[in-house]
């Protein structure tokens, strides 16, 4: 079973990556960039081709972890025997921005498509954090939540769908309550302070809740399923977004992050749980991969682009050495997070 989880692991992780270089690739061959390399994965080349009319060499390599384009001048020209017309970094900076961004996009635009027919073949539900049962003798019910009322903040986080809400609820909270505005089919509104109820399974099992159920009312009409693609494709990015926030703010612990051996993990999951996982797991990693990647960090691509917009308004090149510093610092910083993420994942596995 292992060894087909890894085909399916690096089916995904190539097709995802695929996808994001890409964009990269077929701006930058618009913009009339020369091009080196284009490589899905990292490490040893194990296949390699050099098209005939481009002379552009596309390599597939070792690990399935990432993959790149290799474009001439992409900080500065680094090689004379390339006109300087084709070198990325003389090209206006308009044009660098696109060729930066258009991997996230490429990621963003797969998510939406591949959520689209998810919701044509499988079905979508409401996104709304809408509550459609309380449990009579739990926090929820006591407290006067009925069906119907839609839960608008939690703590004081505005959140508009039920993956916003998981994020916030899964916050590091200093009190013994979590605190829901909610809002009720009248219009009017209220806050609510509940405190968790410890529930036992009939097999034994021990967990705690608030006591409510969240409504999975199903969506129908092609125009609803165009709507659901886009919603939910918000959502998971604003999810993602409140998961970065957490964890700058130290709200959400660095040990709660997966790495490529928890991803793993999830992959064989989902493929015990049938296709339709799957094919959401592949938009849920794509939009992971365009949401991290446009973090205006240094080696990121929204790193880049925020090196290209202070070009832009100081009106002159940063200092080469400067960017390039920047660039392979972040790329170490994000070397020892992959590491010690995954040496997390190892020993969670035991």
């Amino acid at each position: 079973m292992w060894f087909l989880t890894l085909i399916l692991f690096i089916f995904i992780l190539g097709i995802i990556v695929l996808v994001h270089e890409l964009g990269h690739f077929l701006w930058a061959k618009k913009f009339g960039v020369y091009i080196y390399e284009f490589s899905i994965g990292m490490g040893p080349v194990v296949y390699s081709r050099t098209g005939k009319k481009d002379g552009i060499k596309y390599n597939v390599r070792a690990f399935p972890i990432g993959g790149f384009v290799s474009m001439a001048g992409e900080v500065y020209e680094d090689d004379k025997k390339i006109p300087k017309d084709r070198c990325l970094c003389n090209k206006p900076i308009w044009q660098r921005v696109i060729v930066m961004a258009a991997g996230v996009m490429n990621n963003f635009i797969m998510a939406i498509v591949i959520l689209f027919v998810m919701a044509l073949f499988w079905g979508s539900n409401s996104l709304t954090p809408k509550v459609d049962a309380v449990v009579e003798g739990y926090p929820a019910a006591e407290a006067g939540i009925v069906k119907g009322d839609i839960i608008v903040s939690v703590n004081n986080h505005k959140v508009s769908s039920w993956d916003e809400t998981q994020i916030v609820l899964y916050y590091k909270n200093k009190n013994d309550y979590t605190e829901f505005r909610i809002k009720h089919e009248d219009g009017s509104f209220d806050n609510y302070k509940l405190s968790k109820k410890e529930y036992v399974a009939e097999d034994g099992t021990k967990s705690e809740m608030f006591g409510f159920e969240i409504s999975q009312e199903e969506t129908i009409g092609l125009w609803s399923k165009i709507k659901y693609a886009f919603e939910k494709f918000w959502a998971l990015v604003s999810s993602l977004w409140l998961t970065v926030v957490g964890l700058v703010s130290g709200k959400i612990s660095v040990d709660a992050l997966s790495g490529p051996v928890g991803i793993f993990n999830v992959v064989g999951e989902s493929a015990k749980l049938g296709v339709a996982y799957v094919v959401y797991l592949i938009a849920y990693l794509s939009i992971n991969v365009g949401v991290i990647n446009i973090l205006p960090f240094p080696a990121f691509d929204g790193g880049r682009i925020l090196f290209l917009l202070i070009e832009k308004i100081k009106g002159s090149p940063i200092n080469q050495k400067f960017e390039n510093w920047c660039h392979t610092i972040g790329f170490i910083l994000l070397m020892i997070l992959i590491i010690y993420v995954t040496i997390n994942d190892i020993i969670n596995l035991f």
